[in-house]
């Protein structure tokens, strides 16, 4: 795996026998204990991830706000210091460059956090759009990520913080946070359908924090978890993957995150002409939950077959470890995703029957 790039824990995972594989080049681990074992860790208690791959891009200027109202879809204007806001950028025939979230700093400082195989594409998008006040800066560099996930996250988090956690709310964040006495931003988000917390701090201080996170976990179950479960987790949850949920050819509203897309916001985005003829003629497609009936497990790209007729495409598929179903999330077209509709996914030539059910599969209590 020549020519991957690492993130500042890999000389940790290597050490904890952890399996690595390449995700959108970069060299990074898949598990440590197990899937299922990580993916329940999360689930039961705690999990704590290496999510240093991520990007991330400061904006920052006067009419820094006013810029970003016209590339994100979600309604930046609405956003205090302090706050956080999952959101989209789409191509002017509705398509999605990317999902991302942003973090208001100040009245003209936004960090924006996007998914690490898109950072360069989503850096030139930015650059190439924003005026000349407007300071565009991939900061990817200067940031590890680390993400505690679980019902125990914020007790584990607790013993290595003066900072009162509970104050921080769900898409809220605070920085500086000393943790482990090293300054982060620590913002209440997550991609588990668990509460949680992603820390961000500086690279090099990364692996201090991930041994004292693990060292402050262990009495509560806290596991080192990878890439397998956190796909798990993401999905049972219905959170969108770019490249699987989501694309170039994926509008927002297609892939169920509508509630990102402000059409009445005041500014118009790129796109946005793309995505309200999409809504006022009905979507073309859906993502829908799919549960097996027959033998088998959905895989990304197994095709959907409606009386015989192709209908749509798996997008991610697998056993689900919490709820022991083979589910599968699938972008069919708008006739077939009533819930309750019955498919066929074709499986290595077999079609076998499926369900249209409710998502998300998972919801915390």
């Amino acid at each position: 795996m020549g020519d991957l790039k690492r993130t500042p824990l890999y000389d940790i995972y290597k050490k904890m026998g952890a399996k690595t594989i390449d995700f959108g080049g970069w060299e990074l681990p898949v598990q440590f204990s197990g899937i299922k074992e990580e993916h329940q860790a999360v689930r039961e208690r705690a999990g704590l991830f290496d999510v240093s791959h991520m990007g991330e891009i400061e904006v920052a200027g006067a009419g820094a706000e006013a810029f970003l109202q016209t590339l994100l879809t979600n309604d930046v204007s609405k956003l205090k210091p302090g706050d956080a806001q999952y959101t989209a950028m789409c191509y002017e025939d509705g398509g999605t460059v990317d999902d991302l979230i942003v973090y208001k700093k100040d009245a003209d400082r936004f960090l924006l956090v996007v998914n690490a195989a898109n950072t360069d594409k989503d850096f030139e998008w930015i650059r190439s759009h924003a005026p000349a006040a407007v300071a565009v800066k991939n900061a990817s560099n200067d940031y590890a990520q680390l993400a505690l996930q679980g019902p125990k996250a914020e007790a584990i988090l607790q013993k290595l913080t003066e900072e009162r956690l509970e104050d921080i709310g769900f898409f809220k964040f605070k920085e500086p946070v000393a943790v482990a006495g090293v300054p982060a931003l620590v913002s209440r988000t997550g991609y588990t359908g668990e509460d949680g917390f992603e820390i961000y701090l500086p690279w090099a201080e990364a692996p201090k924090v991930w041994e004292a996170l693990l060292a402050a976990g262990k009495d509560d179950g806290l596991l080192p978890c990878g890439l397998g479960a956190r796909d798990t987790l993401r999905f049972e949850a219905k959170l969108p993957l770019y490249g699987q949920e989501l694309g170039p050819d994926i509008t927002p509203l297609e892939a169920g995150i509508g509630f990102a897309v402000k059409l009445d916001k005041a500014a118009d985005f790129i796109g946005k002409e793309a995505l309200a003829a999409q809504k006022a003629n009905g979507i073309p497609r859906k993502l829908v939950g799919l549960e097996m009936i027959d033998k088998g497990i959905p895989r990304a790209h197994y095709e959907v077959y409606k009386d015989g007729v192709k209908i749509g495409v798996v997008t991610t598929g697998t056993q689900s470890p919490t709820l022991k179903k083979n589910l599968g999330l699938a972008l069919v077209e708008r006739t077939a995703a009533a819930i309750g509709t019955e498919v066929e996914v074709d499986i290595r030539g077999k079609r076998k029957k499926a369900i249209v059910v409710k998502t998300p599969f998972y919801k915390r209590s």
